[in-house]
């Protein structure tokens, strides 16, 4: 599978979990009104998104690791059709929770096995530069999936767009049957019985790298999804943006991540990785902290926002990529395991911050960029503690 190609097709699948996620975000308050519930019971359904998406991935990486990448992919995808339906045809707040749960279960698969593929492809600099284009690509989603919802749900009500999210996954299903090839041959895959299974999960929980580095990008990953759990309420009820309007700056703040992610590879070439990482979340604290306290002497305004969270969420994706990638090098052997414990951790503690961020979330900006900053003060307080412990991956066959 060629570098391009590899990037084209890992980045389409990953991108399904995220439409699953900004595609609704404009309809929120909506949802909110027809299932008469509040702003705390719609985040729920982002909740439950992201805890069974987080929970699943220990389940998907084994078996990947045993069966190779595709057949979870088929598994999962099916499971994500069953939730998108069940989505569209909730009659309550409960009810849509659920199915965003079962949502989730299939979603993972798409946090998990490209992960892997990109592992068995590569290792080092050239894992971040592919792991950076298929978030070149997974950046269609914050920038458009907004706007595409925005766009539906003119034409009809929020159903529609989980009735688009099965087409997806349809889709989706497709590519893995007739483009996706197999990355990890039968000689490769290792049996997994709860004996290996729990050894090498002690061995990745006794890693300190592991750990820390996956926790430094886990925090940053959370202060992204208290910003998505939020920012419809924020941009449309205090600043008083239309839909459309609230997919317009979302899409500006998500330029910022996406746009600084493609760059982590040539910075990790040209400097290393560690310095990358170092610099980024210090940037990321910086930033974050800074909007919080400017936020809270001068008030909230809709171009202070936006500007502030630009920034910060443009260190933000430098930090995550790299993370990922420098956790996952030293365990080759066990990739599948690594990424999906490495989901796990990030999409469970996002799922957690996000509920605590909501008891003290009131629909306006303060409360969203406050969370925000703890976030990224947790980053910089571990990172360094970790990262003076970690060394640079060399790509096989470097002289």
């Amino acid at each position: 599978m060629t570098f391009l190609r590899a990037a084209l097709v890992l980045g389409i699948l990953s991108a399904v979990g995220p439409f699953a996620i900004d595609m609704y975000l404009p309809a929120m308050p909506a949802i909110a009104d027809a299932l008469a519930t509040d702003a705390s019971g719609v985040q729920n359904t982002l909740v439950a998104y992201f805890v069974a998406f987080g929970l699943s991935q220990l389940f998907y990486g084994p078996w990947a690791d045993q069966v190779g990448r595709k057949t979870p992919l088929y598994l999962g995808l099916s499971i994500f059709l069953i939730g998108s339906i069940g989505a569209a045809l909730a009659p309550s707040i409960g009810f849509l929770i659920a199915a965003r749960f079962v949502q989730g279960v299939g979603g993972a698969v798409l946090m998990v096995i490209p992960r892997a593929v990109v592992r068995d492809l590569h290792t080092g600099p050239q894992a971040t530069k592919l792991m950076a284009m298929i978030m070149l690509v997974i950046s269609v989603s914050p920038l458009l999936a907004p706007l595409a919802g925005a766009i539906l749900i003119s034409f009809g009500d929020w159903r529609l767009l989980f009735w688009s999210l099965c087409i997806g996954g349809l889709l989706s299903l497709a590519l893995t049957k007739f483009v996706l090839i197999e990355t990890l041959p039968p000689e490769r895959r290792k049996r997994v019985n709860v004996a290996s299974l729990w050894a090498g999960t002690k061995t990745l929980v006794r890693d300190p790298t592991f750990m820390g580095l996956t926790f430094i990008g886990s925090f940053g990953f959370a202060s992204f999804m208290i910003f998505i759990a939020s920012a419809s309420f924020v941009y449309t009820e205090q600043f008083g943006l239309s839909p459309t309007g609230f997919s317009v700056a979302f899409a500006i703040n998500a330029v910022g991540f996406f746009g600084a992610s493609q760059a982590a590879g040539f910075l990790g070439e040209r400097f290393g990785i560690m310095p990358v990482i170092r610099l980024a979340v210090m940037g990321f604290a910086a930033a974050t902290f800074t909007l919080a306290v400017l936020v809270g002497v001068l008030g909230a305004s809709l171009p202070l926002v936006i500007a502030g969270l630009f920034i910060g969420n443009a260190f933000l994706g430098l930090v995550i990529p790299t993370t990922m990638v420098l956790a996952l090098d030293p365990h080759g052997e066990i990739a599948g395991l690594a990424s999906s414990l490495g989901g796990t951790i990030q999409m469970v503690a996002g799922g957690i911050v996000v509920a605590i961020s909501g008891l003290f979330f009131d629909g306006t900006a303060f409360p969203m960029v406050a969370g925000i900053a703890v976030c990224g003060l947790a980053a910089l307080g571990l990172s360094t503690v970790i990262l003076s412990r970690v060394s640079e991956p060399v790509e096989p066959g470097a002289a």
